[in-house]
């Protein structure tokens, strides 16, 4: 069922399913509450779900200026409030998870457990070819601020020869992806107290599977399990793995004693 509520002023939309302890799933860049329906699908079985769209994406409101990490985690944490949700379970996927890494390394008693996908939140080694790219786009943007219509098509050639697709695609939230993917989270790590489960596709070629073993040595109660020849979806890639693996961490079987 969807439903909005008003954080901070800005209208948010949300899905809730299921029924049991409360988890809330959180959707990465670009991406509104209908890609992480097999998530909520899956949980909903033994959970009750909160499934929102990120404040810019979905129906949700795009906020007034850029946001980063911080930003977006206070605002979860109003939903959260909203939502009378005191301490859930949270699953990120890739932006999603780099808002709920935050959450919990700042809010530590308000999160029950953590299941990272895919997760940002690890800034990338800059390569030459990234300086580069980036020297182009600036000296383009200095073409369009001053030489008119011809500058600003040059501009528009070069953008989309060397912005990153996701980039090309974020409209008025391009300042807000800036700002996120030059936060580095690696300080946050350590100050994560919830059992965290770390699931990673093994190609996934966006959030490398090397930020998935950082993140393994440095969260103090964590465990990576990597999907063979999945991608950054690992998720969307092995569904029923993604579904078992996660609901077992997350609602794991009542033993019954034998008489």
């Amino acid at each position: 069922m969807d439903e909005t509520v008003d954080i901070n002023g800005l209208r948010t939309r949300y899905r809730t399913a299921g029924s049991g302890a409360p988890v809330l799933v959180l959707h990465g860049w670009g991406g509104k509450l209908e890609a992480v329906e097999p998530i909520t699908r899956a949980l909903s079985a033994t959970l009750t779900v909160y499934a929102p769209d990120l404040p810019g994406f979905g129906e949700s409101a795009v906020p007034a200026a850029p946001w980063g990490a911080g930003d977006y985690a206070g605002w979860l944490l109003g939903l959260m409030d909203a939502l009378s949700l005191r301490r859930p379970s949270i699953v990120g996927h890739s932006n999603g998870a780099r808002v709920a890494i935050h959450l919990a390394a700042h809010h530590p008693e308000r999160v029950d457990k953590l299941v990272l996908v895919d997760a940002a939140g690890i800034r990338a080694k800059r390569s030459l070819g990234y300086y580069r790219r980036v020297a182009t786009a600036k000296t383009a943007k200095h073409a369009a601020r001053h030489l008119g219509a011809p500058g600003r098509a040059l501009q528009e050639r070069v953008m989309a020869r060397v912005a990153s697709s996701d980039y090309a695609a974020a409209g008025e939230l391009r300042p807000t992806l800036v700002r996120l993917v030059n936060e580095d989270l690696t300080p946050l790590l350590a100050r994560i107290a919830a059992s965290t489960l770390l699931i990673w596709g093994e190609r996934d070629l966006d959030t490398p599977l090397c930020d998935g073993r950082t993140m393994e040595r440095l969260i103090p109660d964590a465990g990576l399990v990597v999907f063979p020849g999945a991608g950054h979806y690992s998720y969307l890639d092995q569904p029923r793995r993604f579904a078992r693996v996660t609901s077992h961490f997350l609602a794991p079987p009542v033993s019954v004693p034998v008489p």
